[in-house]
C-alpha cells in the first residue's frame, strides 16, 4: 500500500511558476514509479511527467517538454513537479500516482495508487 499526498497548487498569474509536491509513504516506495497527471474541466486525465524512483529515469509528455521538470528528494520521500511559464490552459487538478513495474510510465492505466489532487488555476 502506498499513500500519496499532493500539495503546492493555487492561483497563479500567467507566466508564473509553481512547484507541486507529492509526499509518498508506505512499503517499498523506492520500487515504484511516480507519475504526474492533470485533468482539466471536461477533459480526460492526461500524462504530464514521471520518474522511476530507483533509477531516476524521467519521462515527459511532448506537450510539456521544457516547461515541466520532475525531481525527487529521497530524504523526504517526495517527488516534485516544477511548472514554468504557466498559461491558462494549464488550469487543472494535478494528481500524482504510483506504479510498480510500469512498462509505460505515461499510461495512466498502469498506476495503482493515486493522490487526492491539487488544484492549479492560472489567470490571464
Amino acid at each position: 500500500q502506498v499513500q500519496l499526498v499532493e500539495s503546492g497548487g493555487g492561483l497563479v498569474q500567467a507566466g508564473g511558476s509553481l512547484r507541486l509536491s507529492c509526499a509518498a509513504s508506505g512499503r517499498r516506495v523506492s520500487s515504484y514509479a511516480i507519475g504526474w497527471f492533470r485533468q482539466a474541466p471536461g477533459k480526460e486525465r492526461e500524462f504530464v511527467a514521471a520518474m522511476t524512483w530507483s533509477g531516476g529515469s524521467t519521462y515527459y509528455a511532448d506537450s510539456g517538454k521544457g516547461r515541466f521538470t520532475i525531481s525527487r528528494d529521497d530524504a523526504k520521500n517526495t517527488v516534485y513537479l516544477q511548472v514554468n511559464s504557466l498559461n491558462p490552459e494549464y488550469t487543472a487538478v494535478y494528481y500524482c500516482a504510483a506504479a510498480r513495474g510500469a512498462q509505460n510510465p505515461s499510461n495512466r492505466g498502469e498506476y495503482h495508487y493515486w493522490g487526492q489532487g491539487t488544484q492549479v488555476t492560472v489567470s490571464s
